[in-house]
């Protein structure tokens, strides 16, 4: 609005430049560089007043019941799937029946151990049963276990690569040789005695497990004599082989004929029949071969 003053010129009357709280805006009014969000800060504010703790994304799927149904389903799909395995594991590998040959202690191997190398002292060869059960090897010298047999593998190779460094004829390609033949031998053996129990039709307690226990014993007198020849030469290695090849001759013949010949073979009576004389020389067979292997296996060891 313009009007005019003392001296006769128009003047413009200036208003200022209001806008309302909450009014649209023009985006072209240089005066205006930003924008009020004081009021939708506000309403915000206020709307979240009373309800509670934010919502994640993921809380609404774990609250979710298909969820729950699917874990709790997978769940038991697990255990089923688990039980399974360990049922058709132990229908080819008994663990259960494997703790018992591994159940020793120190006491126990210390004295197996001096009567594989005497056994001439020894009376008593029977198992001890508890509950139509063979007690743990820890409670019973008799018992066969199997720690000692794999003990004294591991340390027959490692003392048949000794005896090879000596001589200046060790690599690893014929420790393996050592190891894997003493392996096959071993497996040769246990198969060769179950066939014979299978055709001499012998009605036994005798697992393959108690088979392999006592083939495994023989590395205890293969170790000795080995050690023996490295000390004092090829006559020490002989003399002590020798001793420990007739030591577990008899410890075989003792112990396997209580389990291979008749009631009356096992109480000292004059063995008479002919299947009864069968069991008798197997019996001889499985304890002569033990000494035919420990020579085998360990005379191009010392020279």
């Amino acid at each position: 609005m313009e009007y005019p003053n003392q001296s006769g010129f128009r003047q413009r009357k200036l208003q200022p430049n209001v806008r309302m709280r909450g009014t649209p805006t023009d985006p072209s009014d240089p005066s205006l560089l930003f924008d009020d969000t004081s009021a939708a800060g506000n309403k915000h504010d206020r709307s979240a007043v009373g309800k509670g703790p934010d919502v994640y994304p993921g809380q609404g799927l774990l609250s979710d019941p298909m969820s729950n149904l699917a874990m709790a389903y997978g769940s038991s799909l697990a255990s089923h799937g688990k039980e399974m395995m360990d049922k058709n594991l132990d229908r080819f590998i008994p663990i259960s029946k494997l703790k018992y040959y591994f159940a020793v202690d120190t006491v126990y191997v210390g004295k197996k151990l001096g009567l594989l190398v005497f056994p001439y002292m020894h009376d008593n060869w029977e198992v001890s049963y508890q509950q139509d059960t063979p007690v743990a090897p820890r409670f019973d010298i008799n018992a066969p276990d199997l720690y000692i047999p794999v003990m004294g593998f591991i340390t027959y190779v490692l003392v048949a690569g000794l005896a090879l460094g000596t001589q200046n004829r060790f690599s690893p390609e014929i420790l393996g040789i050592q190891a894997s033949s003493a392996l096959v031998w071993l497996i040769i053996e246990v198969l060769a005695v179950l066939l014979s129990l299978y055709l001499v039709t012998v009605n036994t307690d005798l697992t393959t497990i108690d088979l392999v226990a006592f083939s495994g014993y023989k590395y205890v007198g293969m170790i000795v004599g080995v050690i023996a020849g490295l000390l004092f030469g090829r006559t020490g290695y002989y003399l002590t082989l020798l001793w420990c090849c007739v030591s577990i001759f008899v410890f075989t013949i003792r112990t396997l004929r209580l389990k291979i010949l008749s009631e009356a073979a096992a109480e000292g009576r004059l063995v008479r029949g002919a299947k009864n004389q069968l069991r008798m020389y197997l019996t001889m067979a499985i304890a002569a071969a033990q000494p035919v292997f420990m020579y085998w296996l360990t005379f191009h060891l010392v020279r």
